[in-house]
């Protein structure tokens, strides 16, 4: 590639105290076959010697180039590092994840292909298997079903319906929704904006990217990411879409995830008229002032979207199936939230 020509994919890499995987994540970047690239490296701040890992690649290889975040987090690593890419393509990744060799080259063949879709994510193969506990395989799992844009946006109240290390992101998609440093989650709520403004998401059913488990993650152990915030982010976006024209919503389900949304939705002016329930205890009972009743007394309620906190996936395909039959849509007059 010519020096003044820009590469058609920038790698938008952040890294803090990675010493231990830096060097293999940059060789996966480095394996990248039929697609120009560059990778932007950003350190945040780190004590360990992730620095001079990235001064040593970034020497011997001049597609790699190397800065340091003027702030402190994910969200200034990550604007910092959009500022130096020249890629119209934006592709994510981790320092402690691996790219299969084909990656880039397949996403952004999509991506060229379909000017509708404002980014794409793909399947991952998590790793080591022996640190994959449970909630992490529901997840992936999960993922698996979410390939097209349809689906990515008719689930994305469950969980996030991309894992931000494997998108693909169209320069001018982060030049209209840039990142924003909220107390939630900064890739939830850039997804939630995106689907929100009708910009289509998808993943690429195939298994293009290596996801590492380990108990460092910032998943497990940053506040930004806790259930909490999660069902903060999730409220905020359902009290500005689906229940923006109502103060009221039913609830289908009052275990955890139910709960901590119900909280959430409190503090943003939302409150349950109803919930649905099948645990004998609960039934016939007032929570946060909405009686709990049963599934069959659905259409007896008074109009209002149904937020179903259920994820059990037998239950929840029976649940879509009970819906379908009131001539309820999905994604219109109801979402799963759980």
């Amino acid at each position: 590639m010519p020096q003044n020509q820009p590469p058609v994919i920038s790698v938008l890499l952040p890294v803090r105290n990675a010493e231990r995987t830096l060097r293999a994540a940059l060789r996966s970047v480095q394996k990248q076959q039929g697609v120009t690239w560059e990778c932007i490296c950003v350190d945040d701040h780190s004590v360990d010697n992730s620095w001079q890992i990235l001064q040593l690649f970034a020497n011997e290889d001049r597609r790699i180039r190397v800065f340091r975040s003027p702030g402190r987090g994910i969200v200034p690593a990550l604007q910092c590092g959009l500022a130096q890419c020249r890629g119209s393509l934006i592709a994510r990744m981790d320092a402690d994840d691996a790219m299969h060799p084909q990656r880039l080259q397949r996403q952004a063949a999509v991506l060229l292909a379909n000017s509708r879709l404002a980014g794409l994510g793909c399947r991952v193969r998590p790793f080591p298997r022996m640190q994959l506990r449970s909630g992490f395989q529901r997840y992936v799992t999960w993922l698996d079903h979410l390939d097209s844009a349809e689906s990515v946006a008719r689930e994305r109240f469950i969980e996030c319906p991309i894992l931000h290390p494997t998108v693909v992101w169209r320069r001018s998609t982060l030049d209209r929704h840039p990142y924003r440093d909220t107390e939630w989650p900064e890739d939830y709520d850039l997804v939630l904006r995106i689907v929100e403004s009708g910009e289509q998401l998808a993943n690429l059913p195939e298994r293009l990217h290596f996801w590492r488990i380990h108990s460092g993650k910032s998943s497990l152990t940053e506040s930004r990411y806790s259930y909490e915030q999660f069902a903060r982010c999730k409220a905020h976006y359902l009290a500005r879409g689906p229940l923006r024209q109502h103060h009221r919503y039913v609830l289908w389900g009052y275990g955890s995830t139910g709960r901590r949304l119900c909280r959430a939705l409190q503090q943003e002016g939302k409150h349950p008229c109803a919930i649905v329930d099948v645990h004998p205890r609960r039934l016939g009972t007032v929570i946060k002032g909405a009686p709990v009743v049963p599934p069959d007394a659905i259409p007896r309620l008074p109009p209002a979207p149904l937020l179903v906190s259920v994820a059990n996936l037998a239950a929840r395909a029976a649940i879509r199936k009970y819906l379908f039959h009131l001539n309820w849509q999905e994604a219109r007059d109801w979402f799963f939230i759980a």
